[in-house]
This record gives structure tokens, C-alpha cells and sequence, in this order.
């Protein structure tokens, strides 16, 4: 079938080149506006008890969700009349913003303390907004700037949940343009350096121009059905980058050495497109798949990495086998035309034997003392992933950006100068009783450790006693019952059966302290034929992070069983695939164990621009790692199995074709690894701890990947399991027979320089 392909794309490669330049444009217009159709938030898990709270207190006791904290500070002391008549003002004009429903301040709300600084110098203004996190979002945003144009001499910093998604939000677009800008012309280098021609590096550009566009229309068409992160849009740029530039070097190396040995444009086009061709489209297959594990998780932050990886990877893989090719036979071979480095690189050697070549000797040297080698790195991944087991799971908060952003300033002024209530309150909502019903319910969540006090319409509690009795009842116009919690005036739910108790812990919200805190809170009875829900900051941690861990084993098992069926299909053998997932497991591990040193514990974390560490990872962040960096050391194994086979099958040489497979495909593998762990490190340049993590990660993971994994481990490995390496039970090799990828090991697909030095009648072993 390929055979076909590659003739069809030789005679018509005119028609073909219309037709992807008609398919770009399509593509670009099909995208357009799709950043203002991507939506903040996706971190948490819909289904969660801390979602249905949060969705409770914002339908019953909007007064009391805290999606916004303005910090308010002046000259004088906030309990001075001029404070009090500004403050007044602008809590008046705050609550008049479109998206805005109730504004509660403590000159509003009966001067309760923990609207006010130790100091007196600073008063809060909480802001409940309306829409879902993505409104809540885009409202924060234009709070900010609309308060600071009324404030009249006022200070005026944002927090609460709502100013992090829309602060980080911004400042993703941002170091996304900003990456882009720094990416662009170290690529260009960098290809011009390992293509060795003007011409040859801009191919794999037209690759990447057309997959990115593609997946940029494709996330613009799902916006409209499900909900799309906004962060995704990093994914398809880097993630899009990064495989067309793979892709397309694996087959511009076939078609250079396709030339080299003699062979006309149109003769290389059919081995390129039949051996290369294959192998891009069969490793698109597998990093596919292995994003498709991404789907089983309920934050539709991740599930929008799904979205945007599949269709980027199966975009450049269309491009590398169908477009490029067409490319390749109208340029021929002025492929290597306009060489720019060609002084610095010096004259081009002649080609000679394989065995001449470095990596081959390389490879001989390493199959000579494979347990000296083998062992060495071996060792050395240990050590990288020695700090692994000390990771913990936690959520990106303020932190997450730099010490210099308002959001981050603003919360931290709530930790150092205000009481625990500021940013320790947790809402547990109770559905099914009436309010009277909820006393010893709320006196035994104040005996909870590190429960400060429980406030519920009964009254307040404090270590499992009552302390203080129900607030008036009424007001004097008629509205509806006030009952004062610890921080502000709210109003009862007008549903009786809907109640809320508010919990003032002595711990922070982000912290372990704060996940065992929400543990104790729910482990108390329910009142009988209630429904509980614990809310707030650490319960969202906690069932996030749960919702992470629950689904783990089905994505890591779809992973691994797609990538274990898709090599026995390759390669026909049973060990091969095991030993990948053997080793795959171990450079990810070493990534995990770095990640966890640097950016959990603070470690040499100057040498990544000194991120805040919180003694967290975000939860999502090394599962993301894991399916992406996985795809994508899967794609170097098919490149070095694929050369591996195609000469084990003509020689039966074990070691040999693990040298002659090193030789064709090592540096390729390294050229690629360098380029696409460049695109990925730029984004260490962000001022968002979680991108930084996410590109600094993959990046570590490539470099890993492609020197000690495959220039090592494999080829240690292999040498040690002999002829074993290709043996599969008889039932296996023979469904092999009937549904594997099987090829033709004659002489014609085969460069000329290669078959020159083959003996005639060599043997042509099984897979």
C-alpha cells in the first residue's frame, strides 16, 4: 500500500502540495478565535463533595463564597471615618459590577475582625461572583482595574480564587507568546544545524505550521461542545513543534541516505515512504494512544491535553508521511542546498561502512561490557528518582506565580497580617434537616483538631461546647433571616432543608495540615437523613488529587497495554515490548524524582528561574508528564527498533544490527531529542510554576530518554538477551503472521550502499 502511496505522491506531488496549501488556510480559518472560546479552571473534579458545596453556597449563601478578596489600605486606620466613608463607597460601587452578586466589607458587615488587619492598616472587601469558574474568572479581571479607577487614594490588591485563574490565565498567554518568541529563532538554528541546508530546515517548519493549525481548528470545533482549557493551547504549539520536527527528520535522514547510496528522487521517495513512512505513522499510533489515557480523568484540564495532543500528533504524522514526501520530490536534491554552517561543520566526509561511523563503535564498545555500561546508568536513574517517594500531591494556588504578582502580594498580606479566618474558613453544607437539627453535629465538628470554631444558625462552638447563641433573628425590613458568621453577615437559604455550618481552622488551607483537617471534618456523623458536604480550598485539594490517584491505574494500564500490543505488532516479540516498558518506567522515574528535588523541595531551583516551592506538586502535572513523555519515548523506540529489525531480519546478527541500528538512527534520535527538549525547556522562562514544571519535566524526560535510555540501556540490554530479543511462543507468532507489520527483507528496500555488501543468498531470519 505504501508502495502506491509514494508513487501517487511522486506524480502528483504538485496536486498534493495545492491541496495541503488549501488545507492550511481552511485549517487557519477554522481556528481563528479559538483563545477567547478556551475557559479557565478544569483542575478540579466535577463529581467531588467539595464541588457540590461550592455549587450550594454559591446557589443558597452567595455572601458567603469568597471568590474575590479585595484588600483595601489608605492613611489612616481603617476604623477612621474617611476609611469608613471610602470603604463604604467603594464596597457600594464593587457590588454595581456586571458578574458581581453580593459585596459583603468590614464596614458593611458590623466591623467583624477578620475582615480587618492585626495592624488596622487594611480592610477586606469579599466579593461573591456569579457564572461558573470561567465567568468568575473573566469577572475577577475586570473587578480589579474598575475598583483601582474609583478607589480615590485607596490601595487596592485582589485575591481569592478567582484572581489566580485569571491572573495565571493572563500570564499564561503571555509566557506562551513570550516562549514563542524565544523558541523561534533557537529552533531555527538548531535546525539549520542539524539539517545542514536552508531547505531541509525549513520542511520540518511547514510540517509543524500545518499540524499546529490543524489541532488549533480542532480545539476551536470541540469548544462549542465540551469545555477546553485554556493552558491546552501550549500543548498543541510546543507539543506540535516538537513531532513535526521529529517526524520529519527521521524521514528526511531515509531520504538523504536513500540519495547517498545512489538512488534517483523518484527510487528514494518508495523506501522513504515505505520504511520511514510506516514508522512515523506507526509511533504517531502509540503517542496517540498513550494521550487518549488522559480522557479517564474527570478534570477537564487534562481531558483538553487529550484533545489538543491527538489531533497535533496524527497532524504532523499526516504531514511527515503524505505532505513532506510531496515536498521532497519537487525540491530533490537540492534537499541540501544553502548550507550557512557548512565552514563550521567542515568538509563532508566521505561515506563509507557503517563501522566507521561513531555511534557504531559506540554501540560496539557498550554491547562489550554491557553490565559495566548497563549497570552504570542503570544506577545513575536510580539516584535521579531516589527523591520520588517523598513526593506529595497538592493543587497551583497564588504561589504559582512569581513573588512580583499582585495576586501572590495580595495573599500573602492575608497570611502574615490576618487572622486564621481570612483564609482558613471551611463551608460544610448539610441537606435533608431543618437548621435546628444541625447542633450536635456542629458541636462535634468543633471538637475536631484544629477546629478554632464552628458557626451554624444554633449559634458558635468552640472545643465541643456552645459558646455563644443564635444571632437576632430578623431585620427590621422584612428580608430575610441575617445570621452572622465569623466573618460576615450572610443570609439563610430560603430552602429549610439547606444549611450552612462554617468551620475557622487553625491551618492553612494549602497545606497537609489542612488535607488532614478536611479528613477529620468529614470522618464526624452526618446528622441522621442528612446529605454532607465539606467545601473550601483543602477539600478541593484533597478530592482532586484523589480524583488523580483513583484514575491513574486505567490511564497508566491503557498506556502501557496499547504500547506492549503495538510493539508486538511491530516487532513480533515478546520481550521487546516488556524491555521498553522496563526502561520507559526507569527515565521517568529519574524525571519524577528531579522534579520532585527541585520544584517540591526547592533544590538548585536557581538553575529554573527559583520558582516558589509550597512542598507540592501539582496533581496533574506528572500524570501529564507521564502520558506525553511516554508517547514520546516510545517514538525514539520504534525509530531505533525499526533500523534494528530491518537488519536483524537481512544478517540474523544480533549485535551487529544493534550496532548498525545505533549508527542510522543515533544521531537522528539525539538531533531530535536536542530540538524538542529546547522548544520544551523555554517555557522554564515562565512565571507559571506549573508550565515550568510541565516544560522543564518533558524536556529532562526527552534528554534522558534519547542518551542514556537508548544509547545505553538499549543496546545493553539487547546484547544480553541475545537472540532472545525476537522470540515469541508459537500461538503469538503466529497471530503475528496473520496481523503484524511484516516487510519485505529483500534487497530493493534496502539503500544501494547497504546492498552492495550483502552477500547474495544471506539468510533472512523471522522476526
Amino acid at each position: 500500500m505504501l508502495d502506491r502511496v509514494s508513487a501517487v505522491l511522486y506524480r502528483r506531488r504538485v496536486a498534493v502540495l495545492w491541496v495541503s496549501a488549501v488545507a492550511v488556510v481552511l485549517a487557519w480559518i477554522g481556528g481563528l478565535g479559538v483563545e477567547h472560546r478556551l475557559v479557565h479552571g478544569g483542575f478540579s473534579d466535577p463529581g467531588a463533595q467539595s464541588a457540590r458545596a461550592e455549587r450550594l453556597v454559591a446557589e443558597h449563601f452567595p455572601a458567603a463564597a469568597d471568590d474575590l478578596v479585595l484588600l483595601l489600605s489608605g492613611t489612616t486606620s481603617v476604623d477612621s471615618a474617611e476609611m469608613t466613608s471610602l470603604g463604604t463607597a467603594l464596597t457600594r460601587h464593587a457590588a454595581r459590577i456586571p458578574g458581581v452578586r453580593e459585596a459583603t466589607s468590614y464596614w458593611t458587615a458590623g466591623r467583624a475582625p477578620a475582615l480587618r488587619s492585626r495592624d488596622g492598616a487594611i480592610g477586606l472587601v469579599t466579593l461573591s461572583l456569579s457564572g461558573d469558574e470561567d465567568d468568575r474568572a473573566k469577572t475577577a479581571g475586570r473587578v480589579l482595574p474598575d475598583v483601582r479607577r474609583h478607589a480615590r487614594g485607596l490601595m487596592v490588591l485582589a485575591a481569592g480564587p478567582a484572581q489566580v485563574q485569571s491572573e495565571v490565565g493572563a500570564r499564561t498567554a503571555h509566557d506562551l507568546l513570550l516562549a514563542e518568541a524565544i523558541a523561534a529563532p533557537i529552533t531555527l538554528v538548531l535546525l539549520l544545524l542539524v539539517f545542514g541546508g536552508a531547505v531541509a530546515a525549513t520542511l520540518p517548519l511547514v510540517v509543524a505550521l500545518l499540524s499546529v493549525l490543524m489541532s488549533r481548528a480542532v480545539l476551536n470545533a470541540l469548544a462549542g461542545v465540551v469545555p477546553i482549557s485554556v493552558y491546552s493551547m501550549n500543548s498543541t504549539t510546543s507539543l506540535g513543534l516538537g513531532l513535526a520536527i521529529d517526524y520529519s527528520l527521521f524521514v528526511l535522514a531515509r531520504f538523504r541516505e536513500e540519495l547517498r547510496g545512489g538512488a534517483t528522487v523518484r527510487e528514494a521517495l518508495g523506501p522513504t515512504v515505505r520504511r520511514a513512512g510506516r514508522t512515523v505513522a506507526f509511533s504517531a499510533l502509540t503517542v496517540a494512544l498513550s494521550l487518549v489515557a488522559l480522557l479517564v480523568f474527570p478534570q477537564f484540564f487534562l481531558r483538553s491535553f487529550a484533545y489538543g495532543g491527538i489531533a497535533v500528533v496524527l497532524s504532523a504524522a499526516a504531514g511527515a508521511v503524505l505532505v513532506l514526501p510531496a515536498l521532497l520530490a519537487v525540491v530533490g536534491r537540492r534537499v541540501d542546498r544553502y548550507d550557512v554552517f557548512a565552514r563550521l561543520r567542515g568538509p563532508a566526509r566521505p561515506t563509507g561502512a557503517p563501522e566507521d561511523g561513531r555511534w557504531y563503535r559506540f554501540a560496539l564498545a557498550v554491547t562489550r561490557r554491557p553490565l559495566l555500561y548497563g549497570g552504570g546508568a542503570v544506577l545513575l536513574l536510580a539516584f535521579l528518582a531516589s527523591p520520588f517517594p517523598r513526593v506529595s500531591a497538592g493543587l497551583f494556588d497564588d504561589r504559582s506565580l512569581p513573588a512580583s504578582a499582585q495576586v501572590h502580594r495580595a495573599t500573602q498580606l492575608l497570611r502574615d497580617r490576618f487572622d486564621a479566618d481570612a483564609l482558613g474558613t471551611v463551608p460544610v453544607v448539610i441537606e435533608g434537616v431543618r437548621p435546628r437539627a444541625v447542633e450536635p453535629y456542629a458541636r462535634a465538628l468543633s471538637a475536631v483538631p484544629d477546629v478554632r470554631r464552628v458557626t451554624a444558625a444554633t449559634g458558635s462552638y468552640v472545643a465541643g461546647h456552645r459558646v455563644r447563641g443564635p444571632a437576632p433573628a430578623a431585620s427590621a425590613d422584612g428580608d430575610s433571616t441575617r445570621v452572622t458568621r465569623v466573618t460576615r453577615v450572610i443570609r439563610v437559604s430560603d430552602d429549610t432543608r439547606v444549611t450552612l455550618v462554617t468551620v475557622v481552622s487553625g491551618v492553612e488551607q494549602d497545606s497537609p495540615a489542612g488535607t488532614r483537617l478536611v479528613r477529620g471534618l468529614r470522618e464526624v456523623a452526618a446528622p441522621a437523613g442528612a446529605t454532607v458536604s465539606v467545601g473550601g480550598r483543602a477539600a478541593e485539594v484533597q478530592d482532586s488529587t484523589a480524583a488523580v490517584a483513583r484514575a491513574t491505574p486505567a490511564a497508566i494500564g491503557i498506556v502501557v497495554g496499547a504500547s506492549l500490543l503495538l510493539l508486538f505488532l511491530f516487532t513480533g516479540s515478546v520481550l521487546m515490548p516488556v524491555k521498553a516498558l522496563v526502561l520507559n518506567t526507569l527515565s521517568l522515574s529519574a524525571t519524577f524524582g528531579a522534579m520532585v528535588y527541585v520544584f517540591q523541595e526547592g533544590h538548585l531551583s536557581f538553575l529554573v528561574g527559583s520558582p516558589a516551592h509550597t512542598g507540592t506538586l501539582d496533581a496533574t502535572i506528572p500524570i501529564l508528564t507521564f502520558c506525553v513523555a511516554f508517547g514520546l519515548s516510545m517514538d525514539y523506540e520504534v525509530f531505533l527498533l525499526a533500523r534494528i529489525r530491518e537488519r536483524y531480519l537481512l544478517t540474523g546478527d544480533n549485535t551487529e544490527s544493534v550496532a548498525f541500528g545505533l549508527q542510522h538512527t543515533g544521531r537522528i534520535i539525539t538531533a531530535a531529542a536536542v530540538l524538542v527538549a529546547a522548544v520544551l525547556f523555554v517555557f522554564s522562562v515562565s512565571g507559571v510554576t506549573m508550565l515550568k514544571l510541565l516544560g522543564v519535566g518533558l524536556a529532562l524526560a526527552v534528554v534522558l530518554d534519547a542518551t542514556l535510555v537508548r544509547a545505553v540501556l538499549v543496546p545493553s540490554f539487547m546484547r544480553l538477551a541475545g537472540r532472545a530479543n525476537w522470540w515469541a511462543p508459537a500461538p503469538l507468532r503466529r497471530l503475528h503472521d496473520r496481523v503484524g507489520l511484516r516487510e519485505d527483507t529483500g534487497a530493493p528496500d534496502l539503500p544501494r550502499a547497504e546492498r552492495a555488501g550483502v552477500p547474495p543468498g544471506t539468510p533472512t531470519p523471522g522476526p
